[in-house]
């Protein structure tokens, strides 16, 4: 039987977000040492591997499983519900492995703590969903996961123009945005209000960089100051946002409905801010993998970490903070060599 979420009898609940945990079938042991002391040290009731959970260099079936059981594993060995969202990697070995998003979403399917649920069918995606988490006395939901599936790249052309110099990435598409807001209308009837929630997706929308700038056009140092001040923001921004071609208008949704506190991405690996957009949060969460690419030169794994989100409900809003975890702060090594651990075992019945 799947974990239910739900908030402790205190009324609290703790979400962590790992992303672009993104390696092989032998996934750096230093990114198994930072979940680990992250969920020792934060002790969550959920987890969200939020894309790019893997790379594109499995050659086989079992190594594509492999490299998704090693970073799953630290949850599963602890008994922590955990959920994942797809990025744009994650299917770059499909044609050597024979797997795409799907069939990811039928082998998770099998770990006792994964709480990936059926997804929204007729929308475009893999895993497009809504997690509720129950309030301390189960009466009702009191609080709204959205996992969203933000694509991968795009196309090569689109009436007969092609992308180069611009944008090479994905975009939601409206008939995601339409199922978020149907969905929310829904669970506000069941429940006889809106329900806050965070929305996960991995690649970000143009309204993280308009944050950075408190702006749409000009990308001045000037504007950057005026951001901090008016969207409050935190935390550092080390490459420039990495959005598809087109605004989706998922934030322009979430502002309509109002039940959205945040929206939380990862994909660039070395961008770890958070600003308070006109009510809505945008953020990041830093690469959690040390088989990704990270910052130059020696500070190469300086940002690897994790987002903590702190929720409450007994408090307006539900989520009462969020914060960062780095591998620094654990004490792991941040040496530019790799460590490449071997694969660990599998689950009984996961196969």
């Amino acid at each position: 039987m799947r974990p239910q979420l739900r908030f402790r009898d205190d009324g609290t609940f703790t979400a962590v977000q790992f992303n672009d945990t993104q390696d092989s079938h032998r996934t750096d042991r230093r990114t198994i040492a930072l979940q680990e002391a992250v969920l020792e040290d934060v002790r969550p009731d959920v987890v969200v591997l939020n894309g790019d959970v893997i790379d594109g260099s499995p050659s086989t079936a079992l190594e594509a499983k492999q490299a998704i059981n090693n970073v799953v594993r630290p949850m599963e060995d602890r008994g922590i519900a955990w959920a994942l969202t797809f990025g744009n990697h994650d299917e770059d070995s499909s044609e050597r492995t024979g797997l795409d998003e799907a069939a990811y979403l039928a082998f998770v399917g099998q770990y006792r703590c994964n709480v990936n649920a059926r997804q929204a069918e007729g929308v475009t995606g893999t895993g497009n969903q809504l997690l509720t988490v129950r309030s301390a006395d189960g009466s009702r939901d009191a609080f709204a996961l959205w996992l969203l599936d933000s694509g991968r790249y795009a196309p090569a052309q689109i009436a007969g123009q092609d992308f180069e110099g611009g944008p090479a990435w994905d975009w939601l598409r409206p008939d995601q945005v339409g199922w978020y807001l149907s969905a929310s209308q829904e669970l506000e009837r069941r429940t006889g209000a809106p329900v806050p929630g965070l929305v996960f997706q991995h690649i970000p929308l143009w309204e993280h960089r308009f944050a950075w700038f408190a702006s749409v056009d000009s990308r001045a140092d000037a504007d950057h100051a005026r951001a901090v001040t008016r969207h409050r923001i935190t935390g550092e921004r080390n490459e420039e946002e990495s959005p598809g071609p087109f605004n989706s208008g998922m934030f322009a949704a979430m502002l309509h409905r109002g039940d959205v506190r945040g929206l939380f991405v990862g994909h660039d690996h070395v961008n770890s801010y958070v600003a308070d957009y006109y009510g809505i949060l945008l953020g990041y969460a830093p690469g959690t993998g040390f088989g990704a690419y990270g910052l130059d030169g020696e500070e190469v794994h300086r940002l690897r970490g994790a987002r903590v989100f702190h929720l409450d409900e007994d408090v307006d809003g539900v989520l009462t903070g969020t914060g960062l975890r780095l591998a620094g702060d654990y004490g792991i090594d941040l040496g530019p060599t790799p460590r490449p651990g071997e694969p660990a075992e599998f689950p009984h019945g996961v196969r």
